[in-house]
């Protein structure tokens, strides 16, 4: 269903720059392969989880190969992968509160797991199986840090922007935040540094007893049922707006 949408999408709009959303769930993975090899842009979204991430990323490069080998152009295809960041700490945060001494901890897990799927967007991005098909015009997926409004007063209004700038990244930022990003905010290639820190800090995550993995589930979870709720009360919407108008 979602790649006969995807589909209909793409050709009722019909621009170039359209990108379809499709969250990145295990039933979500095919269909992103296969709109990619249909040569339609994806947005794949509500990414908690570096190894999802993988997945993600394995999907994008799987669609272009399976569309070279029918003879197809693989240039002119774009992709992000959309981390959700800010909604992993508030997460985390709640359950740090209930671990004796990990408060260091607090504020500093989505940073560090956002560094981690940096990494493996870079290590996957330079493999050769990927720069064959660059060689034939193919564009790197890229990262897309989503969710990235300050959720907890106390922290950096800018945490999640400052932290997370590098190299073909992308950041999806809410208004509020980008007038606090001009005002005083740092730009400099954070994501570049950093990164044994960031393993030390998920490495010590662990040993409180918090399975990340079981929290990006949960949060995966909780981010379709959202997505679902808000488009059938979209819907609901233009159906009463219709109605009354014909009225």
């Amino acid at each position: 269903g979602t790649i006969v949408d995807a589909e209909r999408f793409w050709k009722l709009v019909n621009r170039p720059n359209l990108m379809i959303k499709i969250p990145a769930t295990k039933a979500g993975i095919p269909a992103i392969r296969k709109v990619i090899s249909m040569g339609i842009n994806v947005n794949a979204t509500l990414i908690f989880s570096v190894e999802r991430y993988k997945a993600v990323m394995e999907a994008y490069i799987a669609g272009l190969e399976d569309r070279a080998a029918q003879g197809k152009n693989v240039d002119g295809i774009a992709s992000v992968g959309s981390f959700f960041i800010s909604r992993l700490d508030s997460k985390i945060d709640k359950l740090l509160e209930q671990k004796e001494g990990a408060e260091e901890l607090s504020g500093k897990i989505a940073v560090a797991n956002a560094k981690y799927a940096y990494q493996e967007f870079l290590k996957t991005f330079e493999e050769k199986r990927f720069l064959d098909l660059n060689e034939k015009g193919a564009m790197v997926q890229r990262p897309l840090w989503a969710s990235t409004s300050t959720k907890n007063p106390s922290y950096s209004d800018v945490l999640y922007i400052d932290s997370l700038i590098g190299p073909l990244s992308v950041n999806t930022i809410p208004p509020k935040t980008l007038t606090a990003f001009l005002d005083h905010g740092s730009a400099s290639p954070e994501l570049l540094s950093g990164e044994k820190e960031a393993m030390a800090l998920l490495e010590k995550l662990e040993k409180t007893g918090i399975d990340l993995g079981k929290v990006t589930d949960e949060l995966e979870e909780d981010g379709v049922a959202s997505f679902s709720k808000a488009y059938h009360d979209l819907l609901g919407t233009i159906e009463v707006r219709r109605v009354g108008a014909l009225d």
